[in-house]
């Protein structure tokens, strides 16, 4: 009776998410639902509910969750100061004589945002509205172009920092520690949120180059699907060169900054999110205010806090360091001004509040239904699942991989992260699987599910602001070959594990 409760959760929590309800009160109400059943029948101990407090309390004080606010705020903050459109434009320009030029400009700049801002939604529009209409216009195959924006808009989900490898990290170190205490594994090496950022660095650099290349060898192939363009007559090609890097030079600053300090151990990610975040004020401010002085004020942030690092690094403590830090938190403040007057700052702050009040809610109603999932013997019966796969570990991977690979047809990746990767990666774990390895496998296979129909949030966000002429079949004949990339680079970090595990164990030793 336990395995027919603990399935009947599952199911039902499935159908009502298909039928569209809400996702973190569905699974918190399917949870109490069954609870109560499960009461009424005498197969569940209600006394465990006295656990729930103990369980979201955790939650909200975990401060490695403080970091998706802080990059959730830096990546609106910097979609708002329109760094996307000056990357698209002076690419677009520079690569655009070049066949399939366009194309692989696209692919560049939402690596670029990817690593900036990381919002799948975000950029997907930006460069929907922004260079859809320019392909076409140049006459690029609609299915090329829309599939090009569609997979490159996700690179947000596997490049970091990520909202995805933030969570996925999280989980992931739950699930380890959950193998160690249920399932007697090795406690090995424990997995952070740094871990995973450097584990993913390496397969989304080899994703966006092989977007590249196929966009490069469609149009060597088929010149008719992406054609070459003349510069302008009377136009130093070489302006191409210095406006792309001009427009290049502050996200690629702050990339640097953010991904450099976790990675290179000066910062934790939650310390990180918080210097993208200021760095993402201080840019705006730059890029949109009116005023000289606010410009001013900003690069004399940037000069102090450098200089900040510069002194930190070299161990040297003295009153230097508390006078730049006066400056900085000053300078910071004042940039703060125009963005208020704007009403930038208001708008970017209600849009963080969304999201990371969304993911929250998620992630406690997750917690409900896991705990009461468990109550039901659920996670055994999983891990007996898994336990008596053809193929031993690697037939349970196997199931695993594409049982969420099938899911994200239908689920988002919060959802997935939350209720699916506590239950299968402990038992995975416990085998021996190495835990960055088995994240990033996951973050890619997660990547997925913005780009498969019929619920593909990519596919949604691009239809929403394509031109008429962009019909839903070919957006959707076009992203395939881009699942299929993302399908080898899965395959790749299968069979040469180095790619996912070298970088963080360079960063652990």
């Amino acid at each position: 009776m336990l395995t027919f409760l603990a399935l009947g959760m599952f199911a039902v929590a499935c159908a009502a998410l298909l039928r569209g309800y809400n996702v973190a009160f569905t699974l918190g109400g399917v949870g109490i639902l069954f609870a109560a059943i499960g009461t009424a029948l005498g197969y569940f101990d209600s006394t465990d509910m006295i656990n729930l407090p103990g369980r979201i309390y955790p939650i909200i004080t975990r401060e490695i969750l403080i970091a998706v606010p802080l990059f959730v705020f830096m990546g609106v903050m910097l979609e708002k100061s329109k760094i996307a459109e000056d990357l698209l434009e002076s690419m677009g320009n520079l690569l655009g004589p070049m066949r399939g030029g366009l194309g692989v400009s696209v692919v560049m700049v939402g690596a670029l945002l990817a690593a900036s801002t990381g919002i799948v939604g975000a950029t997907v529009v930006t460069m929907g509205l922004l260079s859809l209409p320019t392909m076409l216009k140049r006459n690029y195959a609609p299915d090329l172009a829309s599939g090009a924006i569609a997979a490159s808009g996700t690179l947000g989900q596997i490049i970091p920092p990520s909202i995805v490898l933030v969570i996925l990290g999280d989980q992931m170190s739950n699930a380890n520690q959950e193998a160690i205490r249920s399932h007697g594994a090795d406690a090995g090496r424990v997995v952070s949120v740094g871990d995973l950022f450097a584990g993913a660095l390496i397969p989304g650099l080899i994703l966006v180059g092989l977007y590249a290349l196929y966009i490069a060898i469609v149009a060597f192939m088929k010149p008719e699907k992406a054609p070459a363009q003349s510069w302008p007559q009377n136009v130093n090609p070489w302006r191409f060169v210095g406006d792309t890097l001009k427009a290049m030079l502050p996200p690629l600053l702050l990339i640097v900054a953010v991904l450099g300090s976790i990675l290179l151990g000066y910062a934790t990610p939650t310390r990180g999110a918080a210097i993208g975040a200021l760095g993402a004020i201080l840019l705006a401010t730059y890029k949109t205010a009116p005023q000289t002085w606010a410009r001013f004020v900003a690069v004399i942030a940037v000069a102090s806090m450098s200089a900040m690092i510069a002194i930190d690094v070299m161990e040297i403590t003295n009153q230097i360091a508390l006078l730049l830090a006066a400056i900085s938190m000053i300078c910071v403040g004042l940039s703060l001004i125009p963005l208020l007057k704007s009403g930038q700052l208001a708008e970017v702050s209600r849009t963080t509040m969304h999201i990371t009040c969304m993911v929250f809610v998620i992630l406690i109603g997750a917690t409900i239904f896991s705990l009461i999932f468990r109550g039901f013997g659920g996670d055994e019966l999983v891990a007996g699942w898994l336990d008596a796969a053809p193929g031993g570990m690697w037939g349970a991977f196997a199931l695993v991989m594409l049982v969420m690979f099938f899911l994200g047809f239908f689920l988002d990746f919060i959802e997935i992260t939350f209720v699916v990767v506590p239950l299968v990666a402990p038992p995975l774990l416990a085998a021996g699987m190495d835990p960055v390895w088995l994240g990033i496998l996951m973050a890619l296979n997660l990547q997925t599910s913005f780009l498969t129909p019929p619920f593909g949030f990519a596919l949604f966000y691009l239809r929403g602001v394509s031109p008429p002429e962009v019909t839903t079949t070919a957006l959707y004949r076009g992203v395939i070959p881009f699942i299929a990339i993302q399908f080898i680079v899965i395959l790749m970090v299968v069979f040469w594990p180095e790619l996912a595990t070298s970088l963080p164990e360079k960063m652990l030793n």
